[in-house]
């Protein structure tokens, strides 16, 4: 089933993120992602928080830095949370922003490895297995979680280049891209899995408006660094994208970039504009294999915001 889902901003004001929660809920949105950034929130703490503050909605976590934490207790977090609020758990796992990482002595030599490894290994822990033989990087052989949960939460690697993404389609149970996921980006990255009926969760900036033009305006600061070389993979497919590479190289910078790049661009990159026009967004990322569309609140008003996202799901 197709699904719609949004994102719980990682700088919300802390006591706004419980009726945040509840509002996405009552407004009928299928999943709720909290996002765990250095600096920010913990991505635990902030999926167990607002699981116990609703009653429906799917939790999502996007996504756990595999450097950052022993795959044995990551596993054992995740189980916990599984138990408590079944079925509405999913997990999301990656190697994490590199200077974040670097930063923290997490960077492994090898990122590809130890994400492999550590998704190998928390998956089999969750599903009550020991754990698999020590790898380079991952040592939980003969671990194991004895509480168990009833529905095995979902794992998803969120990565953005080939190699990644191929590794998604053998080892977990699908893929979360991050912004921009227009399309071709989503149809490539199914290709690059290998293989269709795996998880395929996007993330795009998302303002709706009732004038399509200025609420595209509006989403515009939530495109400033996709001109940025990690973004590359995003672009690739796009037929603009030789022109999206010159348009970033003559800008003075981000914000520059942003403000000035042609409205059918912001159009292909994100999520803005009428609820009409949004909605067929949505329904292009739906049919180009995405499982799950992920909203990105732009505006400042977060509240005011997550009302009218909410008008693309009547």
């Amino acid at each position: 089933m197709s699904r719609v889902g949004v994102m719980l901003p990682r700088d919300l004001p802390v006591q706004e993120i419980f009726p945040y929660a509840r509002r996405a809920e009552e407004l009928g949105f299928d999943e709720l992602w909290v996002v765990e950034d250095l600096g920010f929130r913990g991505g635990v703490a902030q999926a167990g928080a607002v699981l116990a503050a609703t009653a429906r909605i799917t939790v999502g976590i996007g996504i756990l830095p595999a450097g950052a934490r022993n795959a044995a207790f990551a596993a054992m977090e995740l189980a916990t949370l599984a138990q408590l609020f079944p079925g509405r758990l999913i997990a999301g796992i990656g190697h994490g922003m590199p200077d974040w990482m670097r930063s923290t002595g997490a960077w492994p030599a090898s990122p590809l490895t130890l994400l492999e490894e550590y998704t190998v290994a928390v998956r089999t822990l969750l599903r009550g297995e020991p754990g698999p033989p020590a790898g380079r990087y991952v040592q939980v052989e003969g671990v194991v979680i004895g509480e168990k949960p009833q529905v095995v939460p979902k794992v998803v690697l969120g990565v953005r280049g080939p190699r990644s993404i191929a590794l998604a389609g053998r080892v977990s149970d699908g893929v979360l891209l991050a912004e921009p996921a227009a399309p071709p980006y989503v149809a490539g990255a199914i290709g690059q899995m290998g293989h269709d009926g795996l998880e395929v969760i996007t993330y795009d900036a998302a303002v709706v408006g009732d004038d399509g033009r200025a609420a595209r305006d509006l989403v515009r600061p939530g495109l400033a660094w996709t001109g940025e070389p990690d973004w590359a993979p995003h672009l690739a497919a796009m037929p603009f994208a030789d022109e999206f590479a010159h348009h970033r190289s003559t800008s003075a910078g981000p914000e520059e970039f942003a403000a000035t790049m042609p409205d059918e661009w912001v159009r292909e990159l994100s999520l803005a504009g009428t609820a009409g026009e949004v909605r067929a967004q949505v329904a292009a990322r739906h049919a180009a294999g995405a499982t799950s569309v992920v909203m990105i609140p732009a505006e400042p008003d977060r509240f005011d915001a997550l009302t009218r996202l909410a008008r693309v799901l009547s």
